[in-house]
């Protein structure tokens, strides 16, 4: 059944509307829900007591938290904000939904795990963060488990989207402003679109309406894997009509020093995803097609 066919409109509440992923969310969100999206500007997931109060005020069925704290490198200096945002607020959204009786789609990282070996990471794996930005989602997804609350977190990795910062818009800009780029070649991963995730969020939200859906941890991601220097290129190579393609060498992470480490795999097994819900995202170069005719339709 899809979201139209529902007898009545399930209230939604959705946080991190102005973000990338948010963004997404709210437009296809906007059938079959009785939305309501707030931006950073109508609602600080710092501020615990008004992340409770806007729950008491709409009174929502379902909550999807798209907001996040992710500015990595920052986090190491902003280790308190990071851990407002990214694991005190969602604990306040469990503990108010658990009280409603509702059910909470969050998401979270690839970045909860130590990106050791080569093996895509399942949900029973051992989680070890390399830094604060893991660790405070890590944190998130326990404090929501703690409170009982139905829930679904949804760890997806290195997400871009048509809209946004993101690695994507990164790469196009630096591209036309230099003719070399080096881009570490040994962190291995998914990019997974905004889009692609808001696409199977919508298949989330049809189950728990009817409380269908197995409360946990699922791994979201885009199929196949590649370099953050493999997606450069495939980058490029998509926008080579409308831009000058720069000399991309691959170099190892040591060559890029950051404040924060980052793990080398960040593979994700997705079958548990695919089982409870029925779907599975495009390999990551299949759906990085669809986000550039998108911008390049637009351009």
């Amino acid at each position: 059944m899809s979201a139209a066919e529902w007898p009545r409109e399930t209230r939604v509440l959705l946080t991190g509307a102005g973000g990338q992923l948010g963004r997404e969310l709210a437009r296809v969100l906007t059938e079959g829900y009785a939305l309501t999206a707030l931006g950073r500007a109508e609602l600080d997931l710092s501020d615990a007591e008004a992340v409770r109060a806007a729950i008491r005020r709409y009174e929502p069925e379902i909550v999807v938290n798209a907001a996040a704290y992710t500015a990595v490198d920052r986090a190491e200096q902003e280790p308190e904000l990071a851990r407002a945002v990214n694991a005190i607020a969602p604990a306040v959204m469990a503990a108010e939904m658990e009280r409603r009786g509702g059910w909470l789609v969050h998401y979270s990282t690839d970045y909860v795990f130590d990106g050791s070996g080569s093996a895509p990471w399942r949900e029973t794996d051992a989680t070890g963060p390399l830094n604060v930005y893991g660790q405070s989602k890590l944190e998130g997804e326990r404090a929501i488990a703690g409170t009982g609350c139905r829930h679904v977190v949804l760890r997806t990795s290195w997400v871009y989207a048509a809209e946004g910062k993101n690695f994507l818009h990164t790469m196009l800009r630096l591209g036309r402003d230099r003719k070399s780029l080096s881009v570490v070649n040994d962190q291995v991963g998914a990019p997974t679109s905004a889009e692609g995730l808001a696409r199977a969020t919508v298949a989330v939200l049809e189950k728990v309406s009817y409380g269908g859906a197995e409360s946990g941890v699922y791994h979201l991601s885009c199929g196949g894997e590649t370099s953050w220097y493999g997606f450069a290129k495939a980058i490029f190579a998509e926008f080579a009509s409308q831009q000058a393609v720069p000399e991309v060498t691959g170099i190892p992470s040591e060559a890029y020093p950051t404040p924060a480490k980052r793990p080398r795999n960040s593979r994700l097994c997705c079958d548990k995803f695919a089982v409870e819900f029925g779907i599975r995202l495009p390999a990551w170069d299949v759906e990085l097609k669809a986000v550039a005719a998108t911008l390049l339709k637009r351009a």
